[in-house]
């Protein structure tokens, strides 16, 4: 009975495992903005991004203090579009 519990215990765990293998496998997407493509009134039309390549868009209802976009480098290797609008709406 013993070898039984231990046969259904490791069957129990190798499914675990193979289950928590396949949930944490990173998902490759790509955003790919085609023509009039609008956040806040802005145009973002025609840009690609990616885990190597994202955005961070900021909008404000006033003037944000250091208005614009920026490339920056996020620290694992991609670059970081960080963007603060004002909101045309």
């Amino acid at each position: 009975m013993t070898s039984l519990r231990r046969l259904f215990i490791a069957t129990l765990l190798a499914a675990a495992a193979t289950l928590s293998a396949s949930a944490t496998a990173p998902a490759s997407a790509e955003v790919r903005f085609g023509k009039n493509v609008r956040i806040g009134g802005h145009d973002f039309s025609n840009q690609t991004f990616n885990r190597k390549r994202r955005a961070v868009i900021h909008l404000y209802n006033r003037t944000p203090r250091n208005p614009g976009c920026v490339w920056r480098a996020d620290g694992r290797g991609g670059k970081v579009k960080i963007c603060h609008l004002r909101s045309r709406h």
